[in-house]
């Protein structure tokens, strides 16, 4: 299809995914980037080995995406975990399967992917567009593009696809300032929020200085009935950590009716109370209480910390072992969307058509973080990511072809 041409906005995954489908199918594809280089923030998940997707079966995979799970299997679907590791290593990028089930290429890097799959859009005949951003439609429904200060100029094309992303890390490109946009044009996306992300806990700040950037390993946090293990990271306002990430939703979900939520983090989740408690009775009463957790519990100085800051420690072995079983913490806020690692919110499903087509703005498709879905870390995020750009790329394809 030679006279489809293709214009996309955004060359993070979901852009770039969707170029180098469309330019398979036969489309002219330009892609426009309002950074000075493309995938920034996809160079940025590389440096904590690139997560690239989960082992787990399409079934379970399917409900890491909450309320979401039934809009978002179609799309999965499209581009399951499977497709996504054929297609790294069709890249000559090796992927194995970690520990944890997460699904890692083999340089544990995203570089040496990023450079192999430029060269293939390029290869291809995508064009690449850098400090290009987009700013609407003109009057004629055109896509609109502005470099610098220069006017905005339109880009005529078929079909417009936007790949966005959501408001998280805005100095990697993603802002959320195509919210207005859309609102403008008859498509409000619910709020952007944060996603897999800290928050400020109401410790004191002498605690919080002494112990920031200090792991507390081998944990488990609790909100309500839901409880996580994982590492928990202290901070110069309160908490992250991947066991604070995979409870952000519900927390924040909390924080908003409330005001306030409280976390109860368990020290040791491998051992009952009554187990520690026997430990402790067997320590010398005359010994200091931080020497007693030490010896009995094998407790970090951050971890005795930290069960000060919750308030006055009881001495009795069993009450004490129960308080390290559960250790509250208040949290007042969120740490904030620019550190968040994703969004919340977007675009809504029911503004969209099943192919990701804007209802408000036919000719215009949406994918990646800007559509309203969350995930935890793990993989499930640039899954996601991919899989919408393949599933609106191909229905773009389907529609036009």
């Amino acid at each position: 299809m030679p006279d489809l041409k293709v214009v996309i906005a955004g060359a993070g995954p979901a852009g770039l995914i969707a170029a180098e489908v469309l330019a398979r199918g036969g489309a002219e594809v330009v892609v426009h980037e309002r950074m000075p280089s493309p995938a920034r923030r996809l160079l940025m998940a590389g440096r904590g080995g690139l997560n690239l997707t989960h082992s787990e079966p399409l079934t379970d995979l399917r409900g890491r995406y909450g309320d979401r799970a039934s809009r978002m299997a179609p799309l999965l679907e499209a581009f399951p975990p499977q497709a996504l590791r054929d297609w790294a290593e069709g890249l000559g990028q090796e992927t194995f399967v970690g520990s944890s089930g997460r699904v890692f290429p083999r340089a544990l890097k995203a570089s040496p992917l990023v450079r192999a799959w430029l060269s293939r859009l390029d290869g291809l005949g995508v064009e690449l567009r850098p400090r290009s951003t987009w700013t609407g439609w003109d009057a004629e429904g055109r896509p609109l593009f502005q470099q610098g200060d220069v006017d905005p100029v339109a880009h005529p094309a078929d079909a417009l696809l936007l790949a966005l992303g959501g408001a998280s890390w805005p100095r990697l490109g993603a802002d959320g300032g195509w919210t207005d946009i859309l609102s403008a044009a008859g498509a409000p996306p619910a709020p952007l929020q944060p996603a897999n992300c800290g928050f400020v806990a109401d410790f004191r700040p002498d605690f919080a200085r002494r112990f920031a950037g200090t792991p507390l390993k081998a944990t488990a946090l609790r909100h309500d009935d839901r409880q996580v293990r994982g590492e928990i990271l202290l901070t110069t306002r309160g908490l992250e950590g991947g066991a604070v990430y995979a409870l952000s939703a519900p927390i924040r979900e909390t924080l908003a009716a409330t005001g306030e939520a409280w976390t109860f983090i368990d020290l040791r989740p491998d051992r009952l109370a009554a187990d520690l408690a026997a430990r402790l009775a067997r320590q010398d009463r005359k010994a200091s209480l931080s020497n007693r957790l030490r010896k009995a519990l094998s407790l970090s100085p951050a971890a005795i910390a930290l069960l000060r800051e919750a308030g006055p420690v009881p001495l009795e072995p069993l009450a004490l072992a129960e308080r390290v079983k559960s250790v509250p913490v208040r949290l007042i806020a969120t740490a904030g969307l620019e550190r968040a690692i994703s969004t919340a919110g977007g675009v809504r499903f029911d503004d969209l058509d099943a192919g990701l087509q804007l209802r408000a703005r036919p000719g215009t498709w949406v994918a990646g973080e800007m559509l309203d879905w969350e995930a935890p870390t793990g993989g499930y995020l640039l899954q996601a990511v991919f899989a919408t750009g393949v599933h609106a790329a191909r229905n773009i394809l389907a529609g036009l072809g």
